[in-house]
């Protein structure tokens, strides 16, 4: 094996790679819509031009004797139209493709689904502005001929691994939580997942916000809790209802990484009963505010990256590896009731705003993954759910019509990957 062409997996990947499934294929889908239909040979033309500057993503995942490791590929992405479920499988032993992302389109709209070892939410959405840039200059040549591609970001610097670089040793942190409450109901059958797509009017929201006092995030947060309380037995409630909350490190760090390089807080409230929305989003958003203090999102993030750094779990096979980390990650999932992801806005070039309708992000996850991310005056949720339940969302969705916010609903079919 040439060393100049592989890349060790970060420590977050690790964990992917140890538990994915049929239902939560650890993958996400970035989707952005034109006004326009999209010409399928000008798509495959942009992916191609994208791709060169980040071959990053031309990569296959391999299995080492102690760990994965990413192999680069001279493999070339095809592009194609648009079936079965967002978020499909893209790696292991019945994943029959070569590259562990795919760009799909339909009518107007362009999808990248991508494994989420290779990269997160932000990297993937980097991915998917390249590309939409790349062909609206194909498309109108004469408009956008000048436009910048890329953040002149060295390949090296795409490629880091950002946890190992600033990992501190010996920095510690008390992670402990409590058993949180589960939303009730069976699951989809067959590995299914439920996805909705949810638009609001961003000003209507942060006004309502603003009212409160509060971050977007912690009012969004609240409206979530009241709605799974109400959907909660009674003899539940002395349960937390505790919702993780990823954030991006790039913003605490000085790096330019396509890799993973996030973390997550955690928000948590047992219910007496009594509570409002707006006193719910006031304590709510206090405790964001700690939790995203720059010395605890340093000291969560060494506490991430040990897992690396323990002398006798290097020297163990990977498969005496990954049912451990399999037990962890489903023990610590037992600590989470739902995860909110909010990407915020996207930009892009100011000339070609006109030619871009909205965006959207999904998830997988067994439970309940709200992704949220804001394009011209438009806040899009992008909810992932395997519960056959919804009447979680149907209070959630109601509860800021309630509130006076406009809302607009549509929903995928069932479909089996």
């Amino acid at each position: 094996m040439n060393k100049e062409n592989w890349l060790k997996v970060d420590n977050v990947s690790k964990i992917f790679l140890a538990t994915y499934n049929e239902r939560d294929t650890r993958s996400l889908r970035v989707s952005c819509t034109l006004n326009e239909d999209i010409d399928p040979y000008l798509l495959g033309n942009a992916l191609r031009k994208t791709i060169s500057a980040r071959n990053i993503f031309q990569v296959r995942i391999r299995r080492g004797v102690f760990w994965h490791y990413i192999e680069h590929t001279d493999d070339i992405p095809e592009v194609s139209e648009e079936h079965g479920r967002p978020c499909p499988l893209l790696y292991g032993k019945n994943f029959k493709g070569g590259l562990h992302y795919k760009v799909t389109y339909y009518y107007d709209k362009i999808n990248i689904d991508i494994f989420h070892a290779l990269t997160d939410g932000t990297g993937a959405l980097e991915f998917l502005n390249m590309l939409v840039i790349n062909y609206l200059k194909l498309k109108y040549p004469e408009k956008f001929s000048e436009t910048f591609i890329g953040s002149g970001v060295s390949a090296g610097e795409l490629e880091s691994d950002s946890f190992s670089q600033y990992y501190e040793k010996g920095a510690k942190i008390n992670l402990s939580a409590k058993k949180a409450y589960h939303i009730r109901g069976l699951k989809l059958p067959y590995d299914q997942l439920q996805f909705f797509n949810v638009k609001m009017p961003v000003k209507q929201l942060t006004d309502q916000a603003k009212m409160i006092g509060v971050s977007l995030t912690s009012y969004v947060t609240a409206r979530l809790m009241m709605s799974i309380y109400r959907d909660m037995p009674v003899l539940k409630r002395g349960l937390p209802i505790t919702v993780s909350i990823p954030v991006n490190l790039r913003n605490y760090y000085s790096s330019e990484t396509s890799r993973n390089f996030f973390n997550s807080v955690y928000l948590y409230h047992v219910f007496s009963g009594d509570e409002k929305t707006d006193e719910l989003a006031f304590l709510l958003d206090k405790q964001l505010r700690s939790n995203i203090s720059p010395e605890n999102i340093r000291l969560q993030m060494n506490h991430y990256q040990r897992l690396e750094h323990i002398p006798l779990l290097r020297i163990v096979p990977l498969v005496l590896k990954q049912p451990v980390i399999r037990f962890f990650t489903k023990k610590e999932a037992k600590n989470v009731s739902a995860v909110i992801s909010n990407l915020g806005i996207m930009k892009m070039p100011e000339e070609m705003q006109e030619y871009i309708k909205d965006y959207a992000i999904y998830c997988s996850h067994n439970e309940l993954y709200i992704s949220m991310c804001t394009y011209n005056g438009t806040l899009t949720f992008g909810i992932t759910t395997g519960c056959r339940n919804t009447e979680v969302l149907r209070n959630f969705i109601t509860g800021f019509s309630k509130d006076g916010i406009e809302v607009e609903v549509n929903a995928t079919e069932v479909i089996r990957s």
